[in-house]
């Protein structure tokens, strides 16, 4: 019975997550149940969810300050690769960030890379961010064109067009894997 139930929950971890590809067992579903309780919201629930485009000023602002402000403050970012990437020039740079507020990645990853732009000097006029639902799918004109399968996703513009994506989880850090994006083709 035990080792049934213990199936049960892992299958259910699995396709309840943000689609990450780090291994289930990683955090457990009681685990998130007890950030969630600390942390005092219950992101799951639909009536927190931020759909469509959404102003950056919501993250500051409860629930959601819970983990954005959190997020930010205590993440540390390579000052060596910050150091680079401030060197390149990112005036045809604008970003799109993909998220669910319900999702723990989008929670963990997001606030980061908001550091990490903060530090750079980026403009946030030059940021775009689209609130999905649990489904991947958002109220914006044009949204199946960016054929969003994780979140959250960050996508790189150069006057306009893709120049590369971090997808639900950075492969080295968030600075790094921007930076490489960002010198791939100089």
């Amino acid at each position: 019975m035990i080792k049934y139930l213990s199936s049960v929950i892992l299958f259910t971890l699995i396709f309840i997550s943000c689609h990450t590809s780090k291994p289930a067992s990683e955090v457990t579903y009681e685990e998130k149940q007890e950030i969630e309780k600390q942390e005092g919201t219950n992101f799951s629930e639909q009536i927190t969810w931020l759909l469509g485009y959404i102003n950056p000023v919501q993250f500051s602002n409860p629930p959601h300050s819970e983990w954005y402000v959190k997020g930010h403050d205590a993440y540390v970012p390579d000052q060596q690769a910050i150091g680079k990437i401030s060197e390149i020039n990112m005036d045809d740079l604008s970003i799109q960030i993909v998220l669910g507020t319900w999702c723990p990645d989008s929670r963990r990853e997001v606030p980061r890379f908001m550091k990490v732009l903060d530090l750079i000097g980026f403009p946030s006029a030059k940021v775009t961010f689209i609130g999905v639902d649990n489904s991947k799918q958002a109220p914006v004109g044009d949204y199946d064109k960016l054929e969003i399968e994780r979140v959250p996703t960050f996508i790189f513009l150069r006057n306009k067009v893709e120049a590369g994506r971090i997808i639900e989880n950075p492969v080295t850090s968030l600075e790094q894997d921007m930076l490489n994006i960002l010198t791939r083709n100089e």
